[in-house]
């Protein structure tokens, strides 16, 4: 029988990149606006395969990006590996999400390219706001959808997802 995986608030896990590299990321939240989905925060900061770095090196060093997914998934289809948990989060209010309902496209629809219907959220925020284009900090916001694990390693490595999503502009 399978291990049951659970996983919690400050949960750090690492993420291969290549052979010779790793990057770390953590949970940080769970969004009950977005399924009740795992919000995590990747770090910037590449570190050797073989490392063993300290949680506060790792949780101290700069974000890349802010996403939902669900972490367990990607424990039990060994995309990354839990390495400990710390209770330091940072302050998650400021982080922001946007997400379109141009977003998808029938079987005999061309996917919206640029969309200019953007509504914004924070993390357990149960009001969207609806902003349509996005201007000044709002460019900032992260996807908001629940990305599956493949496309969280895949933004990982390469600094973007590999799904259709519509554009700013």
């Amino acid at each position: 029988m399978a291990k049951r995986i659970h996983t919690k608030i400050g949960d750090v896990f690492s993420v291969k990149i290549d052979e010779g590299n790793k990057k770390y990321f953590q949970l940080i939240a769970y969004d009950l606006t977005q399924l009740n989905s795992d919000v995590i925060r990747v770090f910037s900061k590449v570190f050797p395969i073989n490392s063993d770095p300290d949680l506060l090196e790792i949780i101290n060093g700069n974000v890349d990006f802010h996403a939902h997914c669900v972490t367990k998934f990607g424990v039990k289809l060994d995309l990354w590996k839990k390495i400990g948990n710390t209770p330091n989060i940072d302050d998650i209010s400021n982080v922001l999400f946007r997400d379109t309902d141009d977003y998808g496209s029938g079987p005999d629809e061309e996917p919206v390219k640029v969309s200019n219907n953007w509504f914004i959220w924070h993390i357990n925020d149960e009001n969207f706001t609806q902003i349509g284009k996005l201007e000044g900090e709002n460019r900032k916001a992260e996807i908001g959808i629940v990305v599956n694990p493949y496309d969280i390693i895949d933004r990982i490595k390469t600094g973007k997802y590999n799904f259709l999503y519509p554009g700013l502009e």
